[in-house]
């Protein structure tokens, strides 16, 4: 019948979506494009900008790569994530395994493609950046320590593409860059202790699983006290407008992650402490606009 057709393909569209974490996708092309516009190249006029066909194209080949990545992601933790989110697995299942592949493959071409409107260099890094996924999800994860820290390398690499095609050099970027990446550290080293069962019987070598939970919350204090120096250096040597409440905001968070850290033990409490880190970076991608909010209104109207 076509309605029970057209509700079958509705919900093979969303489970992609869940799959590819289309959300994330978003918020990482908003954060590129107001970094972009704010941060990296603030003298230049908005317009240009957005219409920037060359940062197009860039932010377009991270996205295509970043949904790719998801997916062949999900494609190796397929049992592990039935027993860490049995729920979003069953949803995600609806597409098979065969399509996925087929997507993950489209999608990879796609982004190298679209990189090569750009230049060869750019289709080079893409292509090595699409292996390093591939890898990473097939064997690095499993390995200590290092799966964390190229998850953490994956993840902040779309903002370094644009970084570099700016070529802005200020320190004031690279101290915004190092409390980014301690956030996405701590998400992932929260993420190992929410998902201790199914890496358990995955056999990972994670932090919690070789060293004990004492050991990671250990690891996760240092990396938010090491978050703090950001704070303190951004908020009182250089200018960044009203983003400093931002920051003021960020250091409560932290103080409260802390906190909560010490107690927790359960797996809702570290989805607690995780969710309170994914807060803190979403919230971050928005206060780009503060820097300077009187610029912003200008530029804009």
């Amino acid at each position: 019948m076509p309605g029970t057709a057209n509700k079958r393909l509705l919900l093979k569209i969303l489970s992609l979506f869940s799959v590819v974490r289309g959300y994330n996708i978003l918020v990482v092309v908003l954060a590129q494009y107001l970094a972009s516009a704010f941060i990296l190249a603030p003298e230049k006029p908005l317009r240009e900008i957005i219409f920037d066909p060359n940062l197009f194209f860039l932010i377009l080949a991270s996205s295509t790569i970043i949904a790719s990545g998801y997916i062949i992601n999900n494609f190796y933790d397929s049992e592990k994530d039935l027993i860490n989110r049995p729920k979003k697995t069953m949803l995600d299942r609806v597409v098979s395994q065969r399509t996925k592949l087929s997507v993950y493959f489209i999608l990879n071409f796609a982004s190298i493609f679209f990189a090569s409107y750009v230049s060869f260099k750019a289709v080079v890094f893409f292509s090595i950046y699409i292996f390093v996924i591939w890898l990473y999800s097939h064997r690095l994860k499993k390995i200590l320590f290092l799966g964390n820290l190229v998850a953490s390398i994956l993840t902040i690499t779309p903002f370094f593409v644009i970084f570099v095609y700016y070529k802005n050099f200020e320190t004031v970027i690279f101290i915004h860059a190092t409390f980014l990446y301690l956030m996405i550290v701590m998400r992932e080293l929260v993420k190992d202790l929410e998902n201790m069962q199914g890496d358990l019987v995955q056999n990972y070598r994670t932090i919690p699983l070789v060293y004990g939970e004492k050991w990671s919350k250990f690891f996760l204090a240092v990396c938010t006290i090491l978050a703090i120096i950001p704070i303190y250096l951004l908020i009182a040597h250089f200018e960044i407008g009203y983003m400093n409440y931002y920051f003021y905001t960020s250091f409560i968070f932290l103080i409260i992650f802390l906190l909560l850290l010490y107690f927790s033990k359960a797996k809702w409490q570290y989805l607690l402490l995780h969710n309170i880190l994914k807060l803190i970076i979403v919230i971050g991608v928005f206060s780009i606009l503060l820097i300077d909010i009187k610029e912003v209104l200008n530029r804009v109207f």
